[in-house]
């Protein structure tokens, strides 16, 4: 399935249907008076959470989308019909904006949560309301009112307690898999990982997290380079930041150097992420070059205060801690202590 994260829809509301100019007419009632009922409502356009769905694509291919417009008024006082409301369901985690003016119209973050983003028209009032003891025959109704037609930008944040940063071919997809029941598509080039991948990670019966490996960033990420700022978003709802860095096979690479791009790339896009608790994980460790990366960069994390952690997704070796670690700062962001 292709993954899409973001969509822009053009929804209508239905218009309201009009109110009726009627009279009685029945054979003994000479004097019925006026019959005319009201329109009925136009249709709400509705976005719905459902946890069953994983990306926007459907809406991909529905670029405009109209509910229906209410019935109108008749005679011997009957109200038209008000039409149902159109019903879309996105991801949950989708948050709704205004096209136009990029306002936040709302976010959903529930399964099953409701919102409105297009009001359905009023129907108009049939001539029966306008009947007063000086205009006992009134012959004035009213129309019912358009609807709302407005442009929607649909973005979707995966809602993740632990998002993993790092380059392309970090080892992000090897170790979300290790970790989780995901199992991501794996190999050796850069840019494996074209879509994000949401791993549950079980602590212990019946207590998990949730981890999100996000697309490999590079240099510039953040003003659209490479996968771009596209994925950025999914780190936005994290409540701990895990940033991976390896050493490479020849031993030439620089763990501490790809750190500071990564830290930059993500302070580029959002400073507010850069306040999250994170956690640096050195990974392959099971590499000859390993070691040399380890002292390197250990001792520079812990001067600005952070802590290294060091794994290999191949071997296992320091996966159990991770998962102890990430755990216990995940509870202490969502405030549940430890």
């Amino acid at each position: 399935m292709k993954f899409i994260d973001e969509v822009t829809l053009t929804v209508v509301s239905g218009a309201g249907g009009n109110g009726a100019v009627a009279f009685r007419r029945e054979r003994f009632r000479p004097k019925g008076g006026p019959a005319g009922g009201d329109g009925g409502r136009g249709g709400d356009v509705v976005l719905r959470a459902d946890r069953n769905v994983g990306t926007l694509l459907d809406l991909h291919h529905r670029p405009r989308i109209a509910a229906g417009r209410g019935r109108d008024g008749g005679g011997r006082d009957r109200h038209g019909r008000s039409a149902d409301s159109l019903e879309i369901r996105a991801p949950v985690g989708t948050a709704v904006y205004d096209a136009d003016d990029g306002t936040l119209i709302g976010d959903l973050i529930e399964d099953g949560q409701r919102l409105v983003v297009a009001r359905g028209g009023r129907g108009g009032r049939g001539n029966m309301r306008f009947a007063t003891p000086s205009n006992q025959a009134p012959r004035t109704a009213e129309p019912g009112e358009p609807g709302c037609d407005r442009r929607v930008r649909l973005e979707l944040r995966l809602l993740a307690d632990v998002g993993v940063v790092g380059l392309p071919n970090a080892g992000k997809s090897t170790l979300v898999s290790r970790l989780s029941a995901a199992r991501p598509r794996i190999a050796d080039y850069p840019f494996t990982t074209l879509v994000p991948n949401l791993g549950v990670v079980e602590v212990a019966p019946g207590v998990t997290f949730v981890i999100a490996d996000i697309p490999g960033l590079v240099r510039g990420a953040a003003e659209g380079v490479g996968l771009g700022h596209r994925f950025l978003r999914h780190v936005q709802r994290t409540a701990v930041l895990l940033f991976l860095v390896s050493p490479d096979e020849s031993g030439e690479g620089d763990p501490l150097a790809d750190l500071d791009a990564l830290i930059e790339e993500v302070g580029a896009f959002d400073p507010d992420l850069l306040s999250r608790p994170r956690l640096v994980v050195l990974g392959k460790c099971d590499l000859p070059a390993a070691p040399a990366a380890a002292s390197r960069l250990a001792p520079a994390v812990t001067a600005r205060g952070g802590e290294v952690a060091h794994v290999s997704a191949i071997t296992g070796a320091g996966l159990g801690d991770l998962v102890r670690r990430l755990h216990g700062m995940v509870l202490a962001g969502r405030g549940e202590g430890r």
